[in-house]
Order: C-alpha cells, then sequence, then structure tokens
C-alpha cells in the first residue's frame, strides 16, 4: 500500500522550505541605544515584525538586557537574529530572520559603524551622535531601503551622503539659525526706523 502525504504535512514542508528561500529584505530592523538601554534611532522594516512602539521598546530592552554584558557579537532573542557592536556609551544593533545570513548582517553592521566613525569623526558616542542626527539618518538611508541592503561600503555611503548634503545644504540646524538672522536682522530694521521716526517727530 502506497504511503500518503498529510495534505497539512505538506503544506507545512512547503512552508518551511519557503521560509528559508533567500529574501532581498534582509534587515528587519535597525536601533541604536545608550548604555542605559534608552532608545536613540530604530527603523523597523518589517510592519509586522513589532508593529506598536511598545512592542518595538519592549523587544529593544529585552534585545539590550541579553547582550549589554555579552561579549559576543551574534545574539538569538524572540525568534531574531542580531549582530551588534559597542562603542563607548552606544550599542548598535542590525536584525534579520532566523534564518538570515549572519555574515550578511554583520556587513550591515560594519558599514554603519565605520560610516558613522566618519561622520562623526571619529567620537562615536551618545553626545556626538545625538548632535549628528542628520547625518546618521542619511546614513542608514543609504546603507537600507525598506529592508534591503543598498550599500555595504562606508565610502560609498559617505560619498552619497556629502552629494545628498550638497544637495541639501540647509539641514534643520541651520535652516533655525537661518530663521533666527532674518528675525534679528528684521527687528534691527524694524528699531531702525523706529528711532528715525522718534527723530523726525522732536525735529
Amino acid at each position: 500500500m502506497t504511503a500518503q502525504t498529510c495534505p497539512r504535512q505538506h503544506q507545512r514542508t512547503t512552508m518551511e522550505i519557503a521560509s528559508l528561500e533567500p529574501s532581498l529584505y534582509t534587515v528587519k530592523a535597525v536601533f541604536i541605544l545608550d548604555s542605559d538601554g534608552n532608545r536613540l534611532l530604530s527603523k523597523y522594516y518589517d510592519t509586522e515584525l513589532y508593529p506598536s512602539m511598545k512592542e518595538q521598546k519592549n523587544f529593544e530592552k529585552n534585545v539590550f538586557n541579553k547582550t549589554h554584558k555579552a561579549d559576543n557579537e551574534i545574539a538569538f532573542v524572540e525568534g531574531m537574529t542580531i549582530v551588534y557592536k559597542c562603542s563607548i556609551d552606544l550599542f548598535f544593533y542590525v536584525v534579520g530572520s532566523a534564518q538570515e545570513n549572519e555574515l550578511m548582517l554583520m556587513a550591515v553592521l560594519n558599514c554603519l559603524f565605520e560610516s558613522l566613525g566618519q561622520i562623526l569623526r571619529k567620537n562615536v558616542e551618545r553626545r556626538c551622535l545625538l548632535d549628528n542626527m542628520d547625518g546618521v539618518f542619511l546614513v542608514v538611508d543609504e546603507i537600507i531601503d525598506g529592508g534591503v541592503i543598498l550599500e555595504s561600503d562606508p565610502q560609498q555611503v559617505i560619498q552619497k551622503v556629502n552629494y545628498r548634503a550638497d544637495e541639501n545644504p540647509l539641514s534643520e540646524q541651520s535652516v533655525a539659525q537661518h530663521i533666527t538672522d532674518k528675525l534679528a536682522m528684521t527687528s534691527n530694521i524694524m528699531q531702525s526706523a523706529k528711532e528715525q521716526i522718534k527723530w523726525s517727530i522732536l525735529k
């Protein structure tokens, strides 16, 4: 008698095979935490993974608790493959699925770390990072787009970031300064006009 395959078993096997197939969407999330486990930057590329802010922060806290005192560079938390690196008071994390190639994730992590090292002039620490968040977000966006790895060469990333900065030379800070200068100039002009009116009346 020929053995028949159970439909449910066949379906499960098919799903397992599909889950092992390579995907362009390598990166599930990227986040940077400080030495207390507080979020400084995070990007989640799989909206179904942790859809709410609360779930994301709980996941990040769990990851931090299991990695901040460890000497390894790879961790497996909540069914995710996580590669990480620390620098002074910062922790950098790149998250992939359980089946993801660790070397691919590590390439992303190293590219991120080295690119930020150049952007921050090797001062890869919390204060300097917070002072340059515009550049940090640009770096992340040049490396990953929607979970797809775009670039793993730090030099290429920096070139693209510099090009985009040249196209948009006014950062939020410089725009704010520009507005402040304009307001100050307007105030000075109005004050000068008032003085002229005052003296003309006195005459």
